[in-house]
């Protein structure tokens, strides 16, 4: 007899406030007992302990039925995920964790083992630096005509924040200075789909950040990406998340100059545009500001008005310092 799924309380405490959170949760043994039994499934938690869990799903490490090591992957139906498993289809393992079986409609994934305790979160940057732009190389691909995925344009999503962000700064209240509106509008007006002038775009990753890189678990010298959010557009897109995380290790004289300092390193990794990095970036982070506005996250908000106005090179009056701004 199958061991009753326990739903951690802190996947309780973030999916809830999905659209589709509370519902999801409620079948969500049931879904978690048929792709089990559907795939031949064995959990392989040690005793005492929970499924990993994110702020959208739930993780559960399972032997598959040859004995090999995997995890099956539940995840809430929301937008950012409905192309998980296309995007780990068309990586195909290199530089991102192996898909081995999908249910696309029921966003169920049964993927290759990583070590869930070993991410880049607090490997030192030199090594964290490194392992991303290695992983960044990997996954910049070209998707081939007829490939049967059809991926979010960045260009496209460009065009879109042209229009978007006065509406949203103005509902708002204007939050924050025009200035940096203006600067991020400029961004988007030039490497929108009218205004571009270059076309080398490829699948982006656009959140590897630190904790979203595990050590695989046969070579823990190795690392792959995991949870994409996937975009098809410029390769520097995927910069932003490795600045706005680990913030408070920026010295205290000149933090300002020191996350330049680590976009460049990033970029250098990479084999990425500076210039095109520190664009999007800033753009990205004036988006996150108005969310963060938007659902009255006051602290978060400022933290990304601190990266963005860095990226600008322009110091914003009136924020904390960056060691006092919430961390990630």
């Amino acid at each position: 007899m199958m061991p009753r799924f326990e739903i951690p309380d802190a996947l309780q405490r973030t999916v809830r406030y999905e659209p589709a959170g509370r519902a999801w949760l409620d079948q969500l043994p049931e879904q978690y007992e048929h792709y089990m039994r559907r795939w031949e499934l064995v959990p392989d938690l040690p005793a005492g302990t929970l499924p990993w869990t994110g702020h959208t799903g739930v993780v559960v490490p399972v032997i598959r039925r040859r004995g090999e090591p995997a995890a099956l992957k539940l995840t809430v139906p929301h937008n950012e995920a409905a192309m998980e498993a296309d995007a780990l289809e068309v990586w195909n393992g290199h530089g991102a964790v192996r898909l081995l079986e999908a249910d696309k409609a029921d966003l169920a994934l049964l993927l290759e083992r990583l070590d869930g305790d070993r991410s880049l979160q607090h490997a030192p940057m030199e090594t964290a630096v490194a392992e991303w732009g290695r992983l960044v190389q990997a996954l910049s691909v070209p998707i081939p005509g007829g490939a049967g995925h059809v991926f979010g344009q960045l260009a496209a999503q460009a065009e879109q924040w042209t229009d978007e962000f006065p509406a949203r700064w103005d509902h708002l209240g204007r939050p924050f200075e025009r200035w940096l509106l203006e600067a991020a509008l400029e961004v988007c007006q030039v490497n929108g789909a009218v205004g571009r002038r270059r076309n080398q775009d490829v699948l982006v990753h656009s959140d590897l950040h630190f904790l979203n890189v595990l050590a695989r678990a046969d070579n823990p010298n190795r690392y792959a990406a995991i949870d994409p959010k996937a975009i098809y557009g410029d390769a520097a897109f995927a910069v932003a998340p490795m600045l706005w995380n680990r913030l408070p290790e920026l010295p205290r004289s000149n933090p300002e100059i020191a996350l330049l300092g680590r976009m460049a390193r990033l970029c250098d990794a990479a084999g990425l545009d500076v210039e095109l990095a520190r664009q999007w970036s800033l753009v990205r982070e004036v988006e996150n500001a108005l969310s963060y506005y938007d659902d009255g996250d006051t602290g978060d908000a400022q933290r990304s008005l601190w990266v963005a106005s860095a990226l600008a090179g322009k110091p914003y009056p009136g924020l904390p310092a960056v060691h006092e701004l919430p961390g990630l």
